[in-house]
């Protein structure tokens, strides 16, 4: 079911939503700077790695994960930020998610996600410890689907629909933007989420952005903390 299919069937409440993404991670690449036309603007789409770590029970030994996020940046950020940036700077940026296709040579791949940043910090190259958070509040628009995977952890996958409001600096006005992404959910709140959330119900989450594998690395949030308000 696609997203405008989606919002027909679940009509999505007038309240405008919060998505806030904080990333902290290195430049893979030298930002390509194009400049549009009508009025005059930069415009750059930037790959952002982001590394995280966890401590593997099996083997007693850390693992790291590395994650890509493509962001956009377009207007003043491109040239008070990126204008000399280069490949393995340190990057922070704040923006919300988008429903933006990524740019890639890839012909096979079909990016599912892309940050449009409105904040963006360069620092020199080197080391440090990664961020990767969203927080948002969104509106429930599938039914929750309990899981047991292979080590016998609970997980819930839902879709969600975020209503967002805001400047589309191409078209010089405000608008809502609706985004849908899928959630993943563990544990204890995996099955709360299970057992009490219903198509309609509007949550809060904290949590990061993540991909799946393969070719199409769809964009989805892996939830840390939930917090689920029943639809009056």
């Amino acid at each position: 079911m696609s997203l405008s299919d989606t919002v027909k069937k679940h009509p999505q409440k007038p309240t405008s939503q919060l998505c806030a993404v904080t990333l902290l991670g290195n430049l893979v690449a030298t930002p390509d700077i194009r400049y549009r036309a009508n009025p005059a603007t930069a415009i750059t789409e930037i790959v952002l790695a982001t590394s995280s770590k966890w401590l593997d029970k099996k083997t007693n030994k850390y693992k790291e994960w590395t994650s890509y996020h493509h962001v956009k940046v377009e207007g003043e950020l491109v040239e008070q930020a990126l204008l000399h940036a280069n490949k393995g700077d340190i990057i922070l940026l704040h923006g919300y998610l988008s429903n933006i296709k990524p740019t890639t040579d890839d012909k096979n791949a079909t990016h599912q996600g892309i940050v449009h940043a409105d904040f963006v910090q360069k620092f020199s190259k080197g080391y440090t410890q990664a961020i990767n958070q969203i927080h948002c509040s969104a509106q429930l628009v599938s039914e929750p689907k309990l899981m047991l995977t292979e080590q016998n952890k609970n997980i819930c996958q839902a879709n969600i629909v975020i209503n967002q409001h805001i400047y589309n600096t191409e078209k010089q006005k405000w608008q809502t933007l609706s985004v849908e992404r899928v959630i993943h959910v563990w544990g204890k709140q995996a099955q709360y989420l299970a057992e009490h959330g219903n198509i309609g119900d509007d949550l809060m989450v904290e949590g990061k952005l993540s991909y799946t594998n393969g070719v199409n690395k769809e964009q989805f949030i892996e939830v840390k903390n939930m917090h689920l308000f029943k639809d009056a």
